[in-house]
């Protein structure tokens, strides 16, 4: 209590001891707050006590993330855990009322222009998918493309939720924190079907509770598919494609056979 009122505990002890405790009992995924932290922030911020920190010291840090050449969304990234963190602090009593710290602005990113892929584009990057020697990405991606979902829903589906006799992907928890169904295609469907011939192939686990893309290294879900995303996305040369993007191309594909606005949101859950 007299190092928390003297604000002398440091910024590193603080999250060990005290703001990642919260988030693992608050959170169903610590590991980006667990990694934000020790690679990009404690080294710089770490030793500081509460009570030495100022926002000279916080803005020289995020100029000290543009010098080490990150992009600024995902410098953004790294300012929002530190801005959550010093909100806590604050709540907790952690840093003296008299410290007139203010949150971090986050970086201007500009104005994000939608990228939607055509037929040829489609068919460019599902190639290239197909040289890769990544079991499941070219499934990932078709999948994406055929129903809108959102790419942490691909990763973490299992096959208890994918109802194949109804064509229904159930999502237990999206992105709004409520569950939503994804109507499966007749060609979504067999993409599901491949799917499952993969993972049987593979040797990998297809019981309800397995993952529909399993790690075959790990066991266990993928964390992302990034790294395989930008070299199939380069071969391709796709540059400025996200894999995000893939969900905006399902709703302008929809959008352009006639369906309406208000189908295309609900289908995307929105």
């Amino acid at each position: 209590e007299e190092k928390k009122s003297e604000g002398q505990i440091s910024l590193g002890l603080f999250f060990d001891d005290h703001f990642y405790p919260n988030v693992k009992a608050t959170k169903r995924n610590t590991k980006d707050d667990w990694s934000v932290f020790n690679v990009h922030i404690r080294e710089s911020l770490g030793r500081y006590k509460m009570n030495e920190l100022t926002n000279e010291i916080l803005d020289e840090w995020v100029v000290g993330q543009q010098k080490k050449g990150y992009q600024r969304s995902k410098i953004n990234k790294h300012i929002f855990l530190l801005n959550r963190m010093m909100n806590l602090a604050r709540h907790w009593g952690y840093l003296e009322t008299s410290q007139r710290i203010s949150n971090l602005r986050k970086l201007s990113l500009g104005d994000y222009k939608q990228r939607f892929l055509d037929q040829e584009e489609i068919s460019r990057l599902l190639v290239h998918a197909q040289r890769t020697r990544h079991p499941h990405i070219y499934n990932v991606i078709r999948l994406l493309i055929l129903t809108g979902a959102r790419k942490g829903e691909a990763r973490m589906a299992r096959w208890c939720d994918i109802d194949r006799k109804k064509r229904v992907w159930t999502v237990p928890r999206s992105k709004n924190g409520r569950s939503r169904r994804i109507i499966l295609s007749k060609v979504a469907m067999e993409v599901m079907e491949d799917c499952l011939s993969n993972a049987k192939r593979l040797g990998l686990p297809t019981d309800p509770r397995s993952f529909v893309f399993t790690n075959p290294r790990t066991g266990t879900a993928y964390d992302s598919f990034y790294a395989v995303w930008y070299i199939i996305r380069d071969a391709a040369e796709l540059y400025d494609v996200r894999i995000h993007d893939l969900r905006h191309t399902y709703a302008s594909l929809l959008i352009n056979k006639g369906v309406t606005l208000y189908e295309v949101q609900t289908l995307l859950g929105h």
